[in-house]
This record gives structure tokens, C-alpha cells and sequence, in this order.
């Protein structure tokens, strides 16, 4: 096998450059779109906004004790959530802790400044293996170290700060490879792998079959004799097994998470059409849904040069060329995207692994660059394969207008600086070799950096065109969080931020303690119980919403709940300067008594459901006719398609003064209570992506007669017993019913909650939160067992002996994945022990054998 003796200061050099080289491109990239922190546009599209950003906000809060919760639980989202699988999915990267060094309402700024620092680790990372794999030109490796970080997937993917940590891992992973090829280095390599699969799972996953590939390669070129061969595989598998039992405290606990997830929808694998795969690899395109597979045309190039490149050993050439085209097959055939997933077809775009090929095309670039500049035939080949490229690509609707005047400059930078590079190796004195290479250096950076920051301006401004985007940290978060905590009362009740959301995770970005929660583990039992009691939610069901019900309110004990005005970047109107307003409301504490639990199951009419939860009659739900426009019944009671689209009505009979509530989840558009001075409401459904929650309407007229008009937007469907009548007077005495018998003191602590019952409490209590996987309770001086579920809340037994509780949260997984976690420390410490006392017993030399003793001669007397 080809050995490496490149100094380690090159290393670091080539790495210190291409980190450079590609945090600036990326900068320049966003102050070419005018995007945040450089301009007025915003950054915060899709997740990014919605998830990400106030996920690093509830980890500034945590670092600086103001959060409440803990590494556990998280006390600010769903009435109470597991934290530690949302940590280990988002937040576990070394990268996140340095929010910490911002202030709170730059947020946003410590998120981009993680994410520039993340692209030019990566760089830095392919740089450094670049040099390990063969030797070269330090600036070269910087470039196409750039190139990599700089890979269209970057740029398409950057708004998801947590996937950048698997473009960091699989340069990496590949050096880890490298040791174990050598047979040396395996505690760093454990850590790696480690750090790697505790940083981001999902990514690394990937990388490490990536980072398996190029092994194959290696071996496959050095050609050792079969034994070797063996010993070197196994030395990198036994690297990868003990690196993922060290992360086993976190991989558990987030693979049960996902177990205990609400499934969300069902996704399938379509292959996009064979001529995208070339035209995303040509700059300044953008496409969410095909293998972003830019890496800058030099890079490109030089990839599509070494099948042609003399100078470069046939079976280098053609392993290579070989890996990176089955990798690029492989993109498009179900059953190897579906490996590349981890076996779970992802909830949007089909091609997460992309940046391994990317990765690929850069090696076999490194490959082809590092034995020489290609000749004027290879490179020829190259332009001819470019051009094919070109007219593949042309037949798309991915390349746009500002594609082609990035491109021609991309192809003349890259030839122009390649041919003086070669010129510069050829005949002509010192100085003459040195200008030239200096400039073609120049010029290679130079058309790099250009062409990464067009690109990177480009694909931001397509991607907030197709995507949902959010407000950054401003004067509206900052009112909000003002209210909320002046309003704060937590654990003597709960605080909501409030129906009118900002981001989808708004009790992260501002505080307080409400229903609205939006991850990938979002736990099943949080989003159905909601979903029965009249919530609403989007994203498939994983991002679940405040509800704006009274009923609810004394539920969960939120006693005072948050009213914005409707969010200008959303709604694109006129910014409402009105500060949020604060509703205050007498509520049971977070611990209550049912003296005689209802343990029906829930059906259909959220409203009962409300009330057998709550163990009292408040709402009267009447018979509701739909009509038409022209006044006729509808069939189905079905709003939204032909000549009922302008305007349905839903007609009911509601004791006066009653407040009136519309439950239509599968309605999209407005509501309006006929006669009544409230604004319409809005009702957001979308099938397989978000359902409507329901809605207060406004009260009854005195004639009792009620009337709703509604504005569909899309096809849907009104209900039986769409519309309640909530009587306020008898939830006020169920409200105080339950507060008089519930706990007299509660105090919560991360995953602990105590409470003090009245003395003689029977029958069942209630914890106000939902009874996800891992609580385990003690009523008195009990055992602790798994807590019971009442109607989807923490539930325990109580016999009128008991006068205590106490409930403690142990995220599943989290003792087995310690325990693997340890085994796997002891293990691999014993065997650096033993790999030592091996080592030292060989470096021993062999001891001398002592000459003979000479015999003494006596003489005879």
C-alpha cells in the first residue's frame, strides 16, 4: 500500500486554508442574497425556523439555568416532553454548546455563526485526508477540500445545522479507516467514530458507509495478501462497533424515541428523472427534492479527467471511476436508497446521502490532480463529458437563467487556471515557474470561491420561494417573552404562549409552558390525546399546536395564556404594534383527584371527550345543518368544491350567552359566527399534513339561533357536532371542584415532580401531562411502578391512605445504553492494555547469553 509522509504542518496548513477559502464563500454567498445576518432577508425557512433555532434557544436557556427542565425532560413543550432524544437528534453536536457565548435574543446569529464553523470544519477535515490519502499540493487539497464543504448538498441542506456534523464525520470516518489500514491510532479512532454518531446518528450513518467504501477501495489498490486484508477490515470494523457503544447513551435513547413517535405520514421512494442527475451537478440550481450533487467545476472537472489521465496508474483510475458511478447508481434504485436511510423511507427529500458521493467526486479529483495537472487529451475528454452534461441538463427545469453565466465562468476559471498550472510544470526558468503557478493558484481559488458564492446565493433564493420561512429574533419575540414572564407562575400553573404561534416551537423561543411541540419525536400518546380533545397540528402530525379552549386550560392548568396579534411575516399584513395581552384563569393545580375516574375511551366529539377528562357536563352540542350558498343542504356536509365555495353556512340552536366553539378538522379556510364582532377565524387542513383545531367563534345571540359563514379554501368536510356551546359557569365549578381536592403543593424538578394530597384521597391521580414512555410513580411510601395513563395523562391509584406522590422520568433506553457504553470503554481499554504490553514485549530486545565460565586449571602437586 501507497504510504503518505506528509508533514503534519502541510496538513494543517491545507486545512487552515480550505476552511478559509469556504467560510468566506458561504459568507459571501449570504451577503450576495442580502440574506440574515447580512441583509433583510431571512434565513429561517422550513425547519430551520420552525425547529432548529428554538431548540438552540431552549439549549442557551438550559447552559444558563433558565430553563425548566432539564437534560430529561423538558417542561416547556407538550405539557411536558422527553428532552434527551430531541438533545441527541439536534442539539448533541460539540458545536451547539457555543450558543452559550451569545446574548439570548441573537439566537439566530449564534446558529448561522455554528453553521459557517461547521462548513469550514469540513473542509478543513477533507483537506487533512486528502493529503493522508496521497501527496500533493497543500493548496490543492485546501481547494477541493472547499469544494466538498462547499458541495451543492451544503448548500442545499444548511438550513439543518445538525446534518452538517455528517459532512464533518465522513473525511473523518475516512481517516479513521486510514489508521486502521496502518494498524494504529485506536483510541482516537473510537473517539471519532464516537463523537461522529453522537453528533448527529442519521448523517453518520451515512458517512460510515461511505467512509466503508472508500476502504474497500484502499485495499482493494494496495492488494495485501489476504490475512493482512482480513486483520485491517476487522481492526476498522471493531472501530466503528466500539465507537457506537460509546455513543450507545445517546443512540438508545433516541432510537426509542423514535419508537414512541407519532408515526406521521407514510412515505414512498420515487426516483427522479435520469437527466436531473447531471444538472445538479452543474452550479447555481436548486431543487428540494433531487441528489444535490454539485462541487464546484474544477472539482468536476478534474473527476471526469481521471478515467483519461495517463499519469495515473490504471487500477487507481478505475477504482474510482467505478466507486463513484455504482455510488451515483445507487442513488436511484429503492432498495440501496432505502440502506442509505438507515430502512425508513425519509419524510421529504429522497437523496440525504448525497454529499458521500459528493465526497467520492472529490477524492477520485484529488486523485486525478495530485499526480499532475491532466494533460490537454484528458482534459478534452473532460470538456466533451461537460458538454454532454450541459445538454442533458438543459432539457430540465432545474437549470434557470443564472445558471449558465455562472457556469461559463466556472469552466473558464477551471481551464484557464489548469492550463497554466501545467504550463508552469513544463519548460521555463524559476521565476517564470512560479509566477505561473502562483496565478493559476489564484485563479483556481479565485473561480472557486466565486462560483460556490453564486451558487450559494442562488439556491437561497429559490429555497425561500419553495419553502415556508420565519421571522428571525425581533421586537415581536421580544414582546412575547416580556408577557410570559411577567404572566410566569410555573409550577403552580402553567403559562401558554399562546394559539397566535410565531415558530411552531414558540414555548422554546419565548418561554412559558404550552401545548405546541414540533420534532421527529414527538411523542404518539401527546398527539392523540390533543387530537381528541379538539388540537390541531401540521407536519403529519408531529408538530401539535396550542389549543385555545378554556376547557383545555383547566386541564392542563395554564392559567394564563398569551394573546399576539397575528404574525406579520406570516400573514403578510400590516405589522400590528399592539403589545400581546396576558387572560388569567383560576385553575386546579398540576396534580389532581378523579374520586371516581371515567375510564371510557374517547370517541369522536372532541367536546365529550373534553368532559370526560374533565368528569363534568359543560358544553351542549347541538344538531347543526350545512348549507350551501344558494341555501340547500349539502351532501356529506361537504364545503369547498362546486358553487359551495363562496359561501356555506353551518346553522345550530346555543343557549344564550354561551361560548361557541367550531370543531371542523378536516376544514380549511375562514369562520366567521354571523352578527357576532369578532374578525373571521382561520382553519388550516391539509390531508396528511395538518388538521384544524378547534375554534372559539365568539357567544350566542340571546335568540339562541346561531349561524357560522364560512370561506373555504380547499375541499373538506363540516362534521356532526361540529359546533359546541360551552356553559363557563359550570366548567368555573368544575374548575373549583377539582381544584378543592386537588394537590396542596407541587413542586417539579427536571424528571422528578412531588406533590402533597389532601388526606383521604381516593380513586385516581392525575399529573397534567401526558404519559409518555419512562414515568414511573409512588403514591405515599410505595414502590415506584410504571405510572398508569388516565385518557392519555400520568395516572396513579390511591387507596385514602396516601397523603404524597411522587413521579421520576427515565427516558427509555437510557440504562441499557449505558450500560453498553461502559462495556464498550472497559473493552477497548483492555485491549489498548493489551495492545501496549504486546508492543513493549517485541520492542524488548533478547537478552545476551553470558560466556561460558572458563575452567581454572589446577596444577598436580
Amino acid at each position: 500500500m501507497e504510504r503518505t509522509t506528509v508533514p503534519g504542518a502541510t496538513c494543517r496548513a491545507a486545512a487552515a486554508l480550505a476552511a478559509l477559502v469556504a467560510g468566506v464563500a458561504l459568507c459571501a454567498g449570504d451577503l450576495l442574497a442580502r440574506d440574515f445576518p447580512f441583509g433583510s432577508r431571512t434565513r429561517s425557512v422550513n425547519d430551520l425556523g420552525n425547529q432548529y433555532v428554538p431548540l438552540h434557544a431552549h439549549l442557551w436557556d438550559l447552559l444558563h439555568g433558565r430553563a425548566d427542565g432539564g437534560l430529561l425532560v423538558n417542561w416547556q413543550s407538550g405539557y411536558g416532553s422527553s428532552f434527551l432524544p430531541d438533545f441527541g437528534t439536534y442539539l448533541s453536536s460539540p458545536f451547539a454548546p457555543l450558543v452559550a457565548l451569545f446574548p439570548r435574543d441573537r439566537i439566530d446569529l449564534a446558529v448561522y455563526a455554528i453553521t459557517v464553523l461547521k462548513v469550514a470544519s469540513a473542509a478543513a477535515a477533507m483537506a487533512w485526508l486528502l493529503l493522508r490519502l496521497r501527496p500533493g499540493r497543500r493548496w490543492a487539497a485546501a481547494l477541493l477540500g472547499a469544494s466538498y464543504a462547499l458541495c451543492g448538498w451544503t448548500l442545499a441542506a444548511d438550513y439543518n445545522p445538525m446534518w452538517l456534523d455528517g459532512l464533518i464525520a465522513l473525511p473523518l470516518l475516512c481517516l479513521v479507516g486510514e489508521w486502521a489500514l496502518a494498524g494504529r491510532r485506536r483510541i482516537p479512532g473510537v473517539l471519532i467514530v464516537a463523537l461522529a454518531w453522537s453528533a448527529n446518528f442519521y448523517t453518520a450513518y451515512m458517512a460510515t458507509l461511505g467512509a466503508g467504501l472508500v476502504l474497500l477501495v484502499r485495499l482493494s489498490l494496495a492488494a495485501p495478501p489476504r490475512r493482512q486484508a482480513l486483520a485491517a477490515a476487522g481492526r476498522a470494523v471493531l472501530t466503528v462497533v466500539l465507537g457506537m457503544g460509546l455513543a450507545a447513551p445517546l443512540l438508545a435513547v433516541v432510537y426509542l424515541g423514535t419508537e414512541h413517535a407519532y408515526p406521521g405520514r407514510l412515505a414512498r421512494f420515487h426516483p427522479v428523472p435520469a437527466e436531473n442527475l447531471p444538472a445538479r451537478l452543474l452550479p447555481a440550481t436548486y431543487d428540494y427534492s433531487s441528489p444535490a450533487l454539485y462541487v464546484g467545476t474544477t472539482a468536476l472537472l478534474l473527476a471526469l479527467a481521471l478515467p483519461f489521465h495517463r499519469a495515473v496508474p490504471g487500477r487507481v483510475r478505475a477504482a474510482w471511476t467505478a466507486l463513484v458511478l455504482l455510488v451515483a447508481l445507487s442513488l436511484q434504485w429503492a432498495p440501496t436508497s432505502l440502506a442509505w436511510h438507515a430502512f425508513a423511507v425519509p419524510q421529504g427529500s429522497s437523496y440525504r446521502q448525497s454529499f458521500v458521493l459528493c465526497g467520492l467526486l472529490v477524492i477520485a479529483a484529488w486523485h486525478a490532480l495530485s499526480y499532475g495537472p491532466p494533460g490537454l487529451p484528458a482534459l478534452g475528454a473532460a470538456g466533451a463529458l461537460l458538454t454532454l452534461t450541459v445538454a442533458a441538463a438543459s432539457r430540465t427545469n432545474l437549470v434557470h437563467a443564472h445558471t449558465w453565466p455562472v457556469l461559463l465562468l466556472g469552466v473558464a476559471g477551471a481551464l484557464t487556471g489548469l492550463l497554466l498550472l501545467r504550463r508552469s510544470g513544463q519548460r521555463g526558468g524559476p521565476g517564470r515557474h512560479g509566477r505561473l503557478a502562483v496565478l493559476a493558484v489564484l485563479v483556481l481559488l479565485g473561480a472557486q470561491t466565486g462560483e460556490s458564492a453564486a451558487s450559494a446565493a442562488v439556491a437561497s433564493g429559490l429555497r425561500l420561494k419553495h419553502l415556508d420561512d420565519y421571522a428571525p429574533w425581533g421586537e415581536r419575540q421580544r414582546l412575547q417573552a416580556a408577557a410570559i414572564a411577567r404572566a410566569d407562575g410555573w409550577p403552580r400553573y402553567r403559562t401558554d404562549p399562546g394559539r397566535e404561534q410565531t415558530v411552531a416551537n414558540d414555548p422554546l423561543a419565548v418561554g412559558g409552558q404550552g401545548a405546541a411541540y414540533y420534532s421527529s419525536l414527538t411523542s404518539d400518546v401527546l398527539t392523540r390525546t390533543l387530537t381528541a380533545l379538539g388540537g390541531g397540528w401540521t407536519s403529519g402530525g408531529r408538530g401539535v399546536q396550542s389549543l385555545d379552549n378554556p376547557v383545555t386550560d383547566v386541564l392542563f392548568s395554564v392559567g394564563a395564556r398569551v394573546h399576539s396579534p397575528p404574525d406579520p411575516h406570516q400573514t403578510r399584513l400590516p405589522e400590528d404594534t399592539a403589545a400581546p395581552t396576558v387572560t388569567r384563569r383560576d385553575v386546579p393545580p398540576l396534580v389532581t383527584v378523579r374520586a371516581r375516574p371515567d375510564h371510557a375511551a374517547f370517541g369522536s366529539s372532541p367536546y365529550r371527550n373534553q368532559e370526560l377528562l374533565l368528569g363534568s357536563r359543560v358544553y351542549i352540542v347541538p344538531r347543526i345543518t350545512v348549507r350551501g350558498d344558494d341555501g340547500t343542504p349539502l351532501p356529506g356536509s361537504r364545503v369547498g368544491s362546486g358553487n359551495a365555495l363562496t359561501g356555506p353556512s353551518v346553522s345550530a340552536r346555543c343557549p344564550a350567552g354561551t361560548q361557541v366553539y367550531l370543531a371542523a378538522p378536516h376544514f380549511s379556510g375562514t369562520a366567521r359566527l354571523a352578527g357576532g364582532r369578532e374578525s373571521a377565524v382561520p382553519f388550516h387542513y391539509d390531508q396528511g399534513r395538518a388538521l384544524a383545531a378547534m375554534e372559539p367563534l365568539g357567544r350566542a345571540p340571546a335568540s339562541g339561533r346561531v349561524r357560522i359563514d364560512l370561506v373555504p379554501d380547499r375541499p373538506g368536510r363540516i362534521p356532526p357536532g361540529a359546533v359546541g356551546c360551552l356553559d363557563t359557569a359550570r366548567l368555573s365549578t368544575a374548575a373549583a371542584r377539582l381544584k378543592a381536592t386537588g394537590a396542596t403543593s407541587v413542586t417539579v424538578s427536571d424528571g422528578t415532580v412531588r406533590a402533597q394530597l389532601p388526606a383521604g384521597s381516593r380513586g385516581t391521580a392525575v399529573l397534567a401531562a401526558p404519559r409518555i414512555a419512562g414515568w414511573r410513580c409512588a403514591a405515599g411510601d410505595g414502590p415506584a411502578r410504571p405510572a398508569r395513563q388516565y385518557h392519555g395523562l400520568i395516572a396513579v391509584p390511591l387507596d385514602g391512605t396516601e397523603t404524597s406522590l411522587n413521579c421520576t422520568f427515565h427516558p427509555p433506553g437510557l440504562r441499557l445504553g449505558t450500560a453498553v457504553g461502559l462495556a464498550s470503554l472497559v473493552a477497548l481499554l483492555l485491549l489498548s492494555a493489551a495492545t501496549a504490553v504486546r508492543r513493549r514485549r517485541l520492542s524488548t530486545p533478547a537478552p545476551t547469553t553470558p560466556p561460558a565460565p572458563r575452567e581454572r586449571v589446577t596444577a598436580a602437586p
